[in-house]
């Protein structure tokens, strides 16, 4: 009898039950989801419970190694998700009170029995350099000893990420439910009978991959704007009307590409509806636009084509106008390189209003991508960004001209203070987007505009080594390694490269170091703030403190901060 793939939706009540054993294969990257994301999936869970009484929530799908009738399941595609609702799950036991707790934990770990001869065992199993980790902190419920630990005493960055999305989910639990256990309670429900999951299983490594493959691929399938296209062009009266309509839909497409045009309706869906989605596309389309436009016509005429065509300028960082178009470009440009679109929507009904305005269009758009900026770099989450833009998008939709702009553009006095706590942090833990923005738009700022980067060979250095030799000329000049802490990962110890170079070099003395490391074949370097590095004959504490408050200075200029 062949083996066949099985696939079925399930209530997280039955996906964290005795029917599946998870286990998490060396081979598997580690657990990398950050506050970012669980942040992101508590605050839809809680949102969607707020908002939906009813209906149930879908998580997405896990793909599993797993036979028939047997619990143990290998996961394929998965494992972020697993852990992190096991993370919330555990937290939520941490906080219910009496019978809940015990009835909560057996979600977690599952209850041995003496006389079925069931040992008692976690529902998860992590890679082996964490799964002890976890089993000792999250799946004993030791969440006070998780959070008492020290950078130190945790050996890698899925550590950290456990660590520190179990102090994320427990305070959003505090944070939204306080001492209402009733209320927590329904949550919880809500959570392990609302909530599902499509889980995947297939009996062999190879059938497991090719679904996993098949799932992530990109082909043609049917798109929503397909389905949408269909509903309305087809109820235009006439066959010569539906072909004229139809001819302008497909221009718009292979103008935007496949791709671009899904987004495309992503994004007007944004501008109608001014909130996260929380269905499919398709669902949310018609319900936020076309029950106001449920008009080919006027559907493709006044909203898709000028949006597409707004859309297509963003993208290409093309406007064009007599005056202001290439201080234009060169916001558009930045804008393009910050790590989401969620500022697309407000620009776009900006310039499909204003477009002609060339001076207003250049303020408008310095002000979003300083808001862009602000969000990048303070890392706010994506709930977080969609409900800033949507204030955007909403004073956007009033009356406004360049002598009264909208006052949501501005960052608030909190906003303004928040950036500038974040510039002054450790720059070089940022994310390696983030922090390479920051880097190369702070150069950029140095040297008036005048540079232009290529981010695909661009790498980002310590001046002062992370890792200090006891006997070099920087243990003379940074004696006290707590003052060395303090400064190695701020910005102006940081310096763009246009690739990376021996490294052997990164330890060496500052003049040498100059020399080997920083200086490009013609004795020189690419960016302004590296060739200001290698202005100073020294690099001691003072420079240090003295070249941060510049740099700070330049971007509190710029930025208006």
């Amino acid at each position: 009898m062949v083996k066949k793939i099985s696939g079925a939706e399930y209530p997280l009540a039955k996906i964290f039950s005795s029917e599946f054993e998870y286990i998490i294969p060396s081979y598997q990257r580690p657990y990398a989801w950050t506050i970012d994301q669980a942040s992101e999936l508590f605050d839809d869970l809680y949102d969607f419970y707020r908002s939906e009484e009813e209906e149930g929530y879908f998580l997405g799908s896990i793909v599993l190694i797993k036979e028939e009738a047997k619990p143990q399941a290998e996961v394929i595609d998965g494992q972020q998700r697993l852990t992190t609702l096991t993370i919330l799950i555990a937290a939520l036991t941490f906080n219910v009170e009496g019978e809940d707790r015990a009835t909560l934990r057996e979600y977690v770990i599952e209850r041995g029995n003496k006389y079925e001869g069931v040992k008692a065992k976690p529902r998860l199993t992590l890679r082996e350099r964490d799964r002890d980790f976890f089993s000792r902190y999250v799946q004993s419920f030791n969440f006070e000893k998780l959070l008492a630990l020290g950078k130190q005493s945790l050996e890698n960055e899925s550590q950290k990420n456990i660590q520190a999305n179990s102090l994320l989910l427990l305070k959003r639990i505090s944070d939204r439910f306080e001492t209402d256990q009733e209320q927590l309670n329904s949550f919880v429900g809500f959570l392990l009978q609302r909530c599902f999951l499509v889980a995947v299983s297939t009996p062999s490594q190879k059938s497991a991959f090719r679904v996993f493959s098949v799932m992530n691929s990109r082909g043609l399938d049917l798109q929503p704007t397909d389905i949408i296209k269909a509903d309305v062009i087809g109820k235009l009266p006439t066959t010569s009307e539906q072909e004229i309509y139809n001819e302008r839909w497909e221009d718009m497409e292979v103008d935007l590409g496949r791709a671009g045009f899904n987004d495309l309706f992503a994004y007007v869906r944004m501008i109608h509806a001014r909130e996260k989605s929380k269905r499919s596309l398709l669902e949310e389309f018609r319900t936020h636009v076309l029950t106001r436009v449920n008009n080919a016509r006027t559907l493709i005429k006044e909203v898709l084509e000028p949006y597409a065509e707004t859309l297509s300028i963003l993208r290409e960082s093309h406007y064009v106008a007599e005056t202001d178009a290439e201080e234009i470009n060169r916001s558009l440009r930045w804008l393009n390189r910050i790590d989401n679109s969620d500022w697309v929507p407000p620009a776009m009904v900006f310039l499909a209003n204003h477009k002609d305005e060339p001076t207003y269009v250049a303020w408008f758009f310095r002000k979003l991508e300083r808001l862009a900026a602000y969000t990048h770099i303070c890392a706010k989450n994506v709930n977080q960004r969609i409900e800033r833009y949507a204030l955007l998008i909403a004073a956007l939709q009033q009356p406004h001209d360049y002598d009264n702009p909208p006052l949501a553009i501005e960052l608030t006095d909190q906003e303004k203070s928040d950036m500038r706590k974040a510039l002054q942090g450790d720059i070089y833990t940022l994310t390696a987007r983030r922090r390479n923005y920051l880097i190369l738009r702070l150069d950029s700022f140095v040297s008036d505009g005048a540079a232009t980067y290529d981010p695909t060979v661009l790498t980002i250095e310590h001046v002062l080594p992370q890792t200090v030799l006891s006997d070099s000329r920087w243990t003379e000049w940074w004696p006290e390694s707590e003052v060395r802490e303090q400064w190695v990962h701020r910005l102006a110890n940081l310096v763009p490269l246009n690739k990376r170079r021996n490294s052997q070099a990164q330890n060496y003395d500052f003049g040498k170091k100059k020399d080997a490391y920083f200086r490009g074949r013609s004795n020189v370097s690419s960016y302004a703030l590296t060739s200001q590095v290698l202005g100073e004959e020294q690099w001691t504490p003072e420079v240090v403190k003295k070249r941060q408050t510049e740099l700070i200075q330049v971007l509190a200029d710029k930025w208006e901060l």
